[in-house]
């Protein structure tokens, strides 16, 4: 009796211990798919939430440029009414030219100004009223808060000059917009321009606007004329924006008197056979002449062209005209 109690006993233990093993090592087994399991929804998680915070932030970050891109922008300019706006930095170029900064009431205006179009400054000056015509440099869709204008200081000027003796603090007094031409993105084909000095404000603003739009497709040809190399205005944004769109934009320098002997452009004055060479021609499909600078420049060059062909236009060009004068 004792030894079947021993032998019940004994076998018992022996099936426990068994019993045990093998609950021990299903519990081992269980727990290690457990860790795994617990592991692999662990990394779920935080692959999962950087996913989505990425997510959230790419989101976040492109609202943020649309939102910016929208934004609606008070206009400065108002038609027919003069406001002063004063200087907030002055750019020497030249010994004559600079580039004028001149502050808009906050960051919540840009200037209002259409592409070609220019703004009227007006001074008293010996019991005067003057008012003398400038196309500013900035662009509204990059110019918030401020405008800039290039302008030379000629000894002899009157409201040159006055800009020329402002102190930052000075104040101007501004009307516009004014003027005939405005642009927009493939008006034309092709854009022929010819100035010369600060004449390249208008013909500067047009071109940037289109290198910095890529649906537009104007082709433009730029003679710019000058006395010297030293007195070529914005010759590196002109470089830049011709590196820019190469196959697009082109800009020939002409200068009265050679400075160096491996200069590039040309030297003496606009001729029919360089308008011919560097303009397109005016049987071409949509081309316009853009004309820019001194009187006596401006004169010639329109003769010229209307003998290539170009149809003559009108006193006071109008923005439908072939050859249009600023």
């Amino acid at each position: 009796m004792d030894q079947d109690n021993n032998m019940f006993v004994d076998t018992n233990t022996q099936d426990n211990d068994i019993f045990n093993e093998e609950r021990i090592s299903k519990y081992l087994e269980n727990a290690k798919k457990f860790d795994i399991f617990f592991l692999i929804v662990a990394v779920g998680i935080v692959i999962f939430y950087k996913m989505t915070h990425k997510y959230k932030t790419d989101i976040s970050t492109i609202e943020d440029e649309v939102d910016e891109n929208e934004k609606e922008y008070k206009k400065a300019l108002v038609k027919g009414e003069f406001h002063e706006y004063p200087l907030l930095s002055k750019t020497e170029i030249t010994k004559e030219t600079s580039i004028y900064r001149f502050s808009l009431p906050s960051d919540s205006y840009v200037l209002g100004l259409p592409i070609g179009q220019h703004i009227s400054i007006k001074a008293t000056i010996n019991d005067k009223k003057l008012l003398r015509s400038y196309t500013p440099i900035s662009l509204d869709y990059e110019a918030v808060g401020y405008f800039d204008l290039l302008v030379k200081a000629y000894p002899t000027g009157n409201v040159s000059k006055l800009v020329g003796e402002l102190q930052v603090g000075d104040k101007i007094e501004v009307c516009g917009p004014a003027g005939g031409y405005d642009y927009t993105a493939n008006c034309r084909k092709k854009l022929g321009m010819v100035c010369g000095g600060t004449g390249i404000t208008p013909m500067y603003q047009i071109m940037k606007a289109i290198a910095d739009d890529p649906n537009d497709t104007t082709q433009v040809s730029l003679i710019y004329g000058n006395s010297a190399e030293s007195e070529i205005l914005m010759k590196d944004e002109l470089d830049e924006l011709c590196e820019r769109r190469p196959n697009q934009i082109k800009v020939y320098y002409l200068i009265d008197k050679c400075e160096r002997d491996d200069w590039e452009g040309g030297v003496g004055y606009v001729t029919p056979e360089l308008l011919k060479e560097k303009i397109a021609s005016s049987d071409e499909d949509d081309v316009q002449l853009l004309l820019c600078g001194p009187p006596r420049m401006v004169s010639s060059v329109k003769r010229m062209a209307v003998a290539m062909g170009y149809t003559k236009g009108k006193p006071v060009s109008k923005m439908e005209d072939q050859i249009f004068v600023f």
